[in-house]
């Protein structure tokens, strides 16, 4: 399995975009046979983005984790933000592959037909 360091939306419509994001983790585990990870996603749920010093661990462990990826996807659906880029300037000076992506329209009807989560876990 390819490691995978993907790259989504968070800020603006939070609720949206995190189970983007969890769409996009199972895209890359059922349909691409990777091994995803979305720091973007793990981080904000015990650090306080609004407090720098929180802010930059998340920043710091997102980018050693990129740094270790054998490629990094960036899904486009709902287009690149700064932080997505900053990831996508990083891994280009890495010379780490960027593949684009796009789950399509019909990507949240999917994502609710086939994501099956632990009892227990949030989406």
């Amino acid at each position: 399995m390819k490691l995978v360091c993907i790259e989504s939306p968070f800020s603006g419509e939070v609720e949206r975009n995190v189970m983007y994001a969890d769409a996009c983790m199972l895209d890359a585990l059922l349909r691409r046979n990777e091994s995803p990870f979305l720091g973007h996603l793990q981080y904000p749920r015990v650090l306080n983005d609004q407090l720098p010093a929180h802010r930059a661990a998340g920043i710091a462990a997102h980018c050693a984790w990129l740094r270790r990826a054998d490629l990094v996807a960036v899904y486009e659906d709902y287009g690149i933000t700064s932080g997505m880029d900053k990831a996508i300037v990083l891994a280009r000076s890495l010379h780490i592959p960027i593949e684009k992506r796009l789950l399509g329209p019909d990507w949240l009807a999917w994502f609710l037909a086939e994501a099956k989560a632990t009892p227990g876990m949030l989406h």
